[in-house]
């Protein structure tokens, strides 16, 4: 009788064990992208939301970069959905294969839409590695013939604050937006910086 209430208690304490390792694996799943398996947008969100309570208590700077792919919607049309898929999943390692500081977050934001979180960094910081990103996507040189360029490109908007600033994570997504779309503005292929004249 005790060795079969000890075989039941290890069996159960297995079981249990099992159903954990599957819990911890769904919410994984979760918070990743299923098409190209970066984090998704929740986890982005949450993170972006974490970093900004630590830069607060550690009054460091914040800095955010949005990026959209140019043209993707040619490139779907030319291309087909498939394609652009297959594309997008490309972009997503090219830029993880960038951003490799431990901590700094690549996530898909929406549709040919990426976010990038980077704790602890300035605007000059964030300037250089998205000079790095566009440098690699033009060596990349992955074909886009809808594109003026010939070529996947992006656009980036960049946001940087200290936690002195008083801002709050929305309004650092607000103002990356405003000037994704001024990169967007003149002419693609480049990044701009909030604040910047006019923005």
């Amino acid at each position: 009788a005790v060795a079969d209430r000890l075989a039941i208690a290890l069996q159960q304490s297995l079981l249990y064990e099992q159903v954990q390792a599957a819990n911890q694996q769904l919410q994984e799943l979760a918070l990743l992208d299923g098409l190209t398996q970066i984090p998704n947008r929740r986890y982005f969100d949450d993170y972006l939301q974490q970093e900004w309570l630590r830069t607060c208590r550690e009054t460091t700077s914040l800095s955010l970069i949005l990026c959209d792919v140019d043209f993707f919607k040619a490139y779907n049309d030319a291309h087909g959905h498939q394609q652009g898929d297959t594309a997008l999943k490309a972009i997503a390692q090219l830029l993880s294969n960038v951003v490799q500081r431990p901590g700094d977050v690549v996530a898909r934001y929406g549709g040919e839409e990426f976010g990038i979180v980077l704790p602890r960094t300035t605007s000059v910081g964030a300037a250089r590695l998205a000079t790095s990103i566009l440098d690699a996507f033009a060596q990349a040189a992955m074909a886009h013939p809808a594109s003026p360029q010939q070529q996947i490109t992006l656009s980036m908007g960049i946001c940087c604050r200290s936690a002195h600033n008083d801002l709050e994570p929305t309004e650092l997504l607000t103002y990356a937006d405003r000037a994704l779309y001024r990169a967007k503005e003149q002419g693609r292929n480049q990044f701009c910086i909030y604040p910047e004249k006019g923005l």
